[in-house]
C-alpha cells in the first residue's frame, strides 16, 4: 500500500516568487527539493558552469596533477583503468582522450565483466607491468583496490586512484575507520578530509575535474575546447549513475545537454542516429534510457570495450556500425532481462507469504551481467532491498539494489566475511562471493536489519496538493525551468481528491495504455494513464465491484478516486497541447 505524503516544508513563497519573477507554486516545488536559501534558489534556476567548484577542493589533487605533471614529462607509460558501465566508459574517454591530446604515451584498459569482475584484479596489474606501464591511472574504481595496488607498488610502478565509491572501513567501538590504498595519490570525495562542497559527484566528473586542474597546472592551451568536448560525457555518466541532480550535479547535466547538438564526437553522434534521437533536443531521459543503456549493453553482454571504441571513432562509417551493434545488443539485453525479472516474481510468489525484508534471490541461470537491472525491477515492484546472485566463472556474482531505508553498502560491511570482493554504495552494490555462502548471507543479512513493515510501503512524495483545473499551458511551460529532471529533482507531483471517472479510451499499439476522462470541481477533463492498465482495472473491480472496469470502457460511469498527477507539453509537428499525466491512484 502506497503511502502519500504531502511535502510541508516552509519558505517565503511569495518573497521568492517576487525576487526570481516565478509563481508561488514554483517556489513551493523548489523549496521541496531542499532549497532554503534564495542564494541557493538562484543558483538552481540560473546556475552556470562559473558556480561549479574549483576542482582543487578535492583532496588528493594536488599530488595526482603534480605526478602525473612530472610522468608526462618524463614520457612514462600511463595506463588508465576504468569500469565497464557508463560512468567507467565515459570517465576512461574523458582521461584517454584528454591525457593524450596533453601529449602522454597512453591507453585504456577496462575490466571484463564475466572474466575480470567489477574494478582492478591481479591480472590487469600484472599485464600493466608486462606492458612497460610506469603509472596507473584509475577512474570510477580502485578506492576497495588496496591489496591490487601494494602489488603495483611491488612491481615499480606509481598508482592515481580517481573514484567517487564509499571508502571501505572497519569499526573499532562504533566509530568508522576509513581503509584507503596506499596510491600516490587519491581523489574521492567520499574520504574523511575532502572538503569538496558537492560529495555526490560520479566517476566521470571526479576525471573531467582531473583534467581541468591538470590543464590549469600546464596552462595547456586547448583545455577550455577540450573541457566544453567532454561535457556531453560527463553529463550522461552523472544521469546514467543515478546522481542526485542537485547543486553542482544539475549545472553540469544542464550544460552538457546544451552541448550535445555541437558535440563533434561521431560514435555519439551515430549513437543518437540509430536511435532516432534528434542532437538539439537530448533530453536528461534519453541518456538514463535510450543512450546510457546502449553503452551499458556492450559491458553486459561482450565487452565494454566495443563502447569506447565507439566514442573513440574518428569517422562516420566506423562509428555507425559499431552504434548499430551496441543498439542491437541493447535490444537482445531488454529481451534477457524481461525473461529474468519474470522468473524471479515468479519464484518469490511461489514462495508464498511476504519476501524476507532483505531479498535474496539466487538465479544461477540468469545471465550476471543482468543481475543488477533485474534486482532493480523486483525492488521496484516489492519495494525491499534486493540481491539478485548468478554463477560466474568462478563463484557467485551479484548486485543489489536497495530503498531510501536501507544503507546496503554499510550492511555488506557488517557481514563481510561472505564476500571475496564487495563494493558500492547507499543505493546499490556489487559482489562475489562463494556458492556455499549464498544461505549463510541470506540469513546474515536478514538478522537485525532494522528494517519494519513502514519501510516497504513506497512513499509518494505530493509537491503541491493542486485542482486539476489549475493546470495550465502557462504553468506547464514555468516548470519546465526545474528540468534537467531525475533522481534528487523529480519531475513535480501534484494530487486531487474527489475527482470522478467518467469514460475511459484504451490507447497505444498494445492497447495498453488509456485515456480518461474525468470531472472534479464541475469541469470535465482529459487525463492520460501510462502506467499498469491490468493493475489500475483491477483495483476498480475491487472497489466498485465486477464489470465496473468494462462498463467504464464501454458505456461510461461514474467512480470517484484520488489521483496524483504530472502536468507536462505534448509537442508534435508544430503543435502544443496541454498533457496530464496520472502516475498514482486510489479509489475511493
Amino acid at each position: 500500500m502506497e503511502k502519500w505524503m504531502v511535502a510541508a516544508k516552509k519558505a517565503d513563497f511569495e518573497g521568492w516568487a517576487r525576487r526570481f519573477g516565478i509563481s508561488p507554486v514554483l517556489a513551493r516545488i523548489i523549496r521541496n527539493r531542499d532549497i532554503t536559501e534564495p542564494e541557493e534558489v538562484e543558483k538552481f534556476l540560473g546556475g552556470t558552469l562559473a558556480d561549479c567548484y574549483s576542482p582543487w577542493l578535492l583532496k588528493g589533487m594536488e599530488q595526482a596533477v603534480a605526478l602525473i605533471q612530472k610522468d608526462l614529462g618524463l614520457g612514462m607509460k600511463i595506463r588508465v583503468i576504468g569500469d565497464y558501465d557508463v560512468d567507467g566508459i565515459c570517465s576512461s574517454y574523458i582521461l584517454t582522450r584528454s591525457l593524450r591530446e596533453m601529449g602522454a604515451t597512453v591507453d585504456t584498459a577496462i575490466p571484463h565483466r564475466i572474466r575480470d569482475g567489477y574494478g582492478l584484479n591481479d591480472t590487469l596489474i600484472e599485464e600493466a607491468h608486462s606492458d612497460g606501464i610506469g603509472l596507473i591511472v584509475t577512474c570510477d574504481n580502485g578506492i576497495a583496490a588496496q591489496s591490487q595496488i601494494a602489488l603495483a607498488k611491488e612491481l615499480g610502478m606509481q598508482v592515481v586512484v580517481t573514484d567517487h565509491h564509499e571508502v571501505p572501513f572497519v569499526e573499532d567501538k562504533g566509530r568508522k575507520i576509513q581503509q584507503l590504498p596506499q596510491a600516490e595519490a587519491v581523489i574521492d570525495p567520499k574520504q574523511e578530509g575532502c572538503g569538496y562542497p558537492w560529495p555526490g559527484i560520479c566517476g566521470a566528473v571526479v576525471a573531467y575535474k582531473l583534467v581541468q586542474a591538470l590543464g590549469e597546472r600546464m596552462a595547456y592551451g586547448g583545455i577550455a575546447k577540450l573541457l566544453e568536448a567532454l561535457l556531453p560525457f560527463a553529463a550522461m555518466a552523472t544521469v546514467c549513475d543515478v546522481m542526485e541532480l542537485k547543486d553542482e550535479n544539475r549545472i553540469l547535466v544542464q550544460e552538457g545537454l546544451k552541448r550535445f547538438a555541437a558535440c563533434e564526437n561521431p560514435g555519439l553522434h551515430a549513437l543518437l542516429e540509430v536511435n532516432g534521437l534528434d542532437p538539439a533536443a537530448v533530453s536528461a531521459y534519453h541518456l538514463g534510457f535510450v543512450l546510457g543503456p546502449c553503452l551499458n549493453a556492450t559491458g553486459r553482454l561482450d565487452t565494454a570495450r566495443r563502447a569506447l571504441q565507439l566514442l573513440e571513432s574518428q569517422d562516420k562509417v566506423s562509428a555507425m556500425t559499431a552504434a548499430r551493434e551496441l543498439k542491437e545488443l541493447n535490444d537482445s539485453r531488454k529481451n534477457m532481462t524481461l525473461q529474468g525479472v519474470e522468473q524471479a516474481v515468479r519464484r518469490l510468489e511461489a514462495a508464498g507469504g511476504d519476501p524476507d525484508p532483505v531479498i535474496v534471490l539466487y538465479m544461477p541461470e540468469v545471465h550476471e551481467s543482468l543481475a543488477g537491472i533485474i534486482a532493480g525491477r523486483v525492488k521496484e515492484k516489492y519495494h525491499h532491498p534486493v540481491f539478485v546472485l548468478t554463477k560466474g566463472e568462478e563463484g557467485v556474482k551479484g548486485s543489489g539494489r536497495s530503498i531510501e531505508a536501507y544503507h546496503m553498502y554499510e550492511a555488506m560491511s557488517r557481514v563481510k566475511q561472505y564476500f571475496t570482493k564487495y563494493g558500492g554504495h547507499k543505493m546499490a552494490a556489487g559482489l562475489s562471493m562463494r556458492e556455499e555462502d549464498v544461505e549463510p548471507l541470506r540469513k546474515a543479512l536478514n538478522l537485525d536489519c532494522g528494517l519494519t513493515r513502514e519501510d516497504f510501503a513506497p512513499l509518494v512524495h505530493i509537491d503541491v496538493p493542486m485542482p486539476i483545473s489549475y493546470a495550465s499551458m502557462e504553468l506547464a511551460k514555468e516548470l519546465e525551468k526545474l528540468e534537467p529532471y531525475g533522481t534528487g529533482n523529480p519531475k513535480p507531483l501534484f494530487a486531487q481528491k474527489g475527482v470522478y471517472l467518467i469514460r475511459g479510451r484504451r490507447i497505444g499499439a498494445k492497447q495498453n495504455f488509456a485515456r480518461f476522462t474525468v470531472e472534479a470541481d464541475g469541469r470535465r477533463q482529459e487525463l492520460l494513464f501510462f502506467g499498469d492498465l491490468e493493475e489500475f482495472c483491477g483495483g476498480l473491480e475491487e472497489k466498485h465491484g465486477p464489470g465496473s472496469a468494462r462498463r467504464l470502457f464501454d458505456e461510461g460511469g461514474c467512480y470517484e478516486m484520488g489521483i496524483a498527477y504530472q502536468l507536462g507539453i505534448n509537442r508534435y509537428r508544430g503543435r502544443e497541447e496541454l498533457q496530464l499525466t496520472i502516475q498514482n491512484f486510489y479509489f475511493v
